[in-house]
């Protein structure tokens, strides 16, 4: 691991990965067993953060709106507030940790070798992955799902099963954080080289002819601002793989000549290849979330427990927020959880779109939440599911049972939210999924599969370039996305080196 400032001007590599995250570190250290592997990464090391590593400090990274934050905060043109990972690990070193695998029905759609999924998925867990230890408020949030209906009860396990399950965490007992930076330590050590604080400005192609363009390389600049150009060496198996997520890998394809044509023309780039469909299919999850104060004190929890229902919901919760209303000074919100629902899908879609031409500037993004009446729909039966859950026995310790439905629904209206809300009282359950719609940070798109993609992940229309990470999902999978997006960087790891060595015999 080495700051970019210590990198020759020019270098050359097997695979050069760009985006040191979810699924670019787990495909740096397979990748890098058998070939010579560059991962650049823009960020810096997760490794020294308490913000990062301890989990009584979840959420302190992504408050942090400073130029060197891990967590770089965008806004979407809905104007929801969203975050993107700067730093080793991506967003595994920011998110809440949940670990559950996408549906064997997910997996089939896909296309994806069952069987190697299930190694992949089976490689990250032994490296990073907990069985949680589950306090009293999330025991009493699960058992009230179950009271509520959503049966049966799966017990703990990874798997993604209709029902209550407790699911894995990358946090181990001890409240310390294990992201994907941490399975970097599988990687040869010989044959990786990593560098951090290195900003991918363009990927280069070489144009001969009536031939597809071929990726050979990529620019970019370390923290002081110097030029560096890392080169593909010789050889037909070698290539560059972009997993800078949803925003950065068609931010950085648009900003390399691939895209729309009309928009890369509009800020002065060379066309390399016109591709309408780069930065299409963007997509974010809603998230709509329901406080409820407690009248004895809560522990400290993320998410441990999940709800999978039927009609598309996955219900989650935390606890031990801080929360103070204006609006309800005269009760003690000073202890409590937020009880929150995840749609599955969505069916709405957006676009993004280059900002400037510098990489280090948001593009602009807008999901559309709402725009399917569907989602909408999936929205208010989730909440119905975890208002019923509330008014359980099961929970009734954890709740003030003066306060009503319509008291719980203003109180959380009432807080701070991403946008300008119709009012602080609630009117509908309709109404209250748009006025305070916020996101899960599970959004996808922008490269998908069998439009930008093939399902190699190699970009169409180019030589020697693939796309491996969220960017590439329609939809978003299971009921957490990080365990797949893992899995997928091992799962390509895996696939690309049996070629290679296929290839040569």
């Amino acid at each position: 691991m080495h700051e970019a400032t210590m990198a020759p001007r020019v270098s050359y590599f097997d695979y050069i990965i760009i985006g040191g995250g979810t699924a670019g570190c787990p495909l740096a250290a397979t990748l890098s067993r058998n070939s010579s592997v560059l991962l650049l990464e823009r960020g810096g090391s997760p490794f020294n953060n308490a913000n990062i590593t301890n989990i009584t400090a979840f959420g302190a990274a992504l408050m942090d709106t400073s130029s060197t934050s891990p967590s770089q905060l965008f806004i979407s043109k809905d104007g929801v507030r969203n975050a993107r990972g700067r730093v080793l690990g991506g967003g595994s070193s920011i998110n809440a940790g949940f670990y559950s695998r996408a549906s064997t029905a997910y997996v089939k759609e896909s296309g994806w070798d069952e069987k190697l999924v299930n190694e992949s998925y089976r490689w990250v867990e032994k490296a990073i992955v907990f069985k949680p230890v589950v306090g009293p408020w999330q025991s009493a949030m699960k058992a009230g799902l179950l009271e509520a209906g959503v049966c049966p009860d799966n017990g703990f396990v990874y798997d993604h099963l209709y029902g209550t399950k407790v699911g894995g965490t990358i946090f181990d007992k001890n409240g310390r954080r294990h992201s994907t930076a941490n399975l970097l330590r599988y990687a040869s050590y010989q044959r990786l080289m990593l560098y951090l604080h290195a900003s991918v400005h363009k990927i280069l192609f070489q144009i001969n002819g009536k031939a597809k363009p071929m990726a050979h390389g990529v620019v970019f600049r370390d923290s002081l601002g110097m030029k560096h150009i890392a080169y593909l060496k010789e050889g037909s198996k070698n290539e560059i793989i972009v997993s800078a997520g949803s925003l950065g890998s068609p931010q950085l394809l648009m900003l390399s000549g691939l895209g729309p044509k009309d928009q890369l023309q509009s800020h002065g780039i060379d066309v390399v290849l016109a591709q309408p469909c780069i930065g299409k299919g963007m997509a974010d999850n809603p998230k709509a979330a329901i406080f409820v104060p407690s009248p004895v004190p809560v522990e400290f929890s993320i998410v441990e427990v999940v709800g999978i229902t039927h009609s598309g919901n996955f219900i989650e919760g935390r606890s031990g927020s801080n929360i103070v209303s204006g609006q309800y000074k005269n009760i003690s919100l000073k202890s409590g959880g937020f009880i929150f629902e995840k749609i599955i899908g969505p069916l709405s879609k957006g676009h993004l779109e280059l900002k400037s031409r510098n990489p280090n500037d948001n593009p602009l993004v807008t999901f559309n939440y709402f725009k399917e009446p569907v989602d909408l729909q999936r929205c208010v039966e989730g909440l119905t599911t975890i208002l019923k859950a509330i008014k359980t026995k099961s929970f009734s310790n954890f709740r003030f049972h003066f306060l009503d439905t319509k008291d719980l629904l203003d109180i959380t209206a009432s807080l701070p939210q991403n946008h300008p809300v119709n009012s602080n009282t609630t009117s509908s359950l309709e109404q209250f999924c748009k006025d305070t719609v916020s996101t899960m940070w599970h959004y996808h798109g922008g490269c998908l599969v069998d439009e930008v993609v093939d399902r190699d992940y190699r970009v169409v229309g180019v030589d020697h370039l693939r796309v491996i990470d969220g960017s590439t999902f329609h939809t978003s999978p299971g009921t957490n996305p990080q365990a797949t997006v893992m899995m997928l960087g091992r799962y390509m790891g895996v696939k690309i080196l049996r070629e290679r060595l296929l290839c040569e015999g």
